[in-house]
């Protein structure tokens, strides 16, 4: 079957998205909302998600989006302005949109996992986003609980491009490509060689409540990799093990939050890019990450996401290292 009519649809959507995000950091400085589990959320964060699900809803309106955000935060009266703010950004790229269809697209995220469906992450590490540092647009396809489509943006990413703004592309056998978000050409993308030694090294995420990085180090290091790791927001830390950047990412269980599962939209996007790039990504007991049972990883513990010539030897350091 091929995906092309719902990679090039996931491509502009996030394309959209990004330029939403890029408008915003540049023209207020982003405040965040506290959503009800006291995470951030702001205004880019809800526009990404009513232009994306707008896109999705016209070409694909049987398919559920199963995204993180919900219109409920901007309905309250002391909202009004939050949602102005939102409904003027989409409006620079939907001219006559309302602000009841704007939170309309918003909650059309609230869809639940099913034999096909998209998960979304609107913005991915929006505390990157708040500092000024790294985050990611992730949209991914996913049917009978496996990722067909992968489109991941990193507007702040520039890797060893030159380019600032990535693009990451994938459709299941088809490979991954990355590209300038401005619509450049495309590349194919390739994890990292063992004879590469200088990208031998390994991305965590800034968030120490994120991982166990202690652990995390120790397991690097009984693999091969002695270089320290780099830290770094939002699922751009996949986008450096599918170019080869990288050859590891760990996210370990924290030992404050042991029975923490993950997001499925926080991991969709970026695992099919790296598997498409020739890596590999499990949980840390070996195995796949089970996109079907719910809006939440509730069959797998933690992440491993590698090169996949270095992931058997990762899987052994975990276990030695419990």
């Amino acid at each position: 079957m091929s995906y092309e009519a719902e990679k090039n649809i996931a491509i502009q959507a996030v394309q959209a998205a990004a330029q939403l995000c890029a408008q915003v950091r540049r023209e207020i400085v982003p405040a965040a909302i506290q959503k009800k589990d006291k995470s951030p959320v702001t205004i880019a964060d809800f526009g990404s998600q009513a232009l994306i699900c707008r896109a999705l809803a016209a070409a694909f309106p049987q398919d559920p989006v199963v995204g993180e955000e919900d219109a409920a935060e901007l309905r309250t009266p002391e909202r009004t302005k939050q949602l102005a703010q939102v409904s003027h950004y989409v409006q620079a790229i939907v001219p006559d949109a309302t602000a009841e269809q704007v939170t309309h697209w918003i909650d059309h995220g609230n869809g639940q996992v099913g034999s096909r469906y998209w998960t979304l992450d609107p913005i991915d590490g929006t505390k990157g986003f708040l500092r000024g540092d790294q985050y990611a647009i992730a949209l991914a396809l996913i049917e009978a609980g496996e990722i067909k489509v992968g489109v991941l943006a990193c507007p702040a990413l520039s890797l060893q491009t030159g380019q600032i703004g990535l693009l990451g592309v994938a459709v299941r056998g088809e490979g991954a490509t990355l590209a300038p978000l401005s619509n450049g050409i495309a590349q194919p993308m390739q994890v990292v060689s063992p004879e590469q030694a200088e990208n031998l090294r390994f991305v965590e995420s800034v968030e120490s409540g994120h991982g166990d990085q202690s652990r995390q180090a120790a397991v690097a290091q009984a693999a091969g990799i002695t270089q320290a790791s780099l830290r770094m927001d939002s699922q751009a830390k996949y986008m450096a093990v599918a170019a080869g950047e990288a050859a590891l990412y760990l996210r370990l269980p924290s030992p404050k939050t042991p029975d923490y599962r993950e997001k499925i939209w926080d991991h969709a996007a970026g695992v099919i890019l790296v598997e498409e790039a020739g890596g590999r990504v499990t949980d840390i007991a070996g195995k796949p990450l089970d996109f079907s049972a719910g809006a939440k990883l509730v069959n797998n513990q933690g992440v491993v996401v590698s090169n996949g010539t270095l992931h058997a030897s990762v899987l052994a350091a975990l276990s030695s290292h419990p």
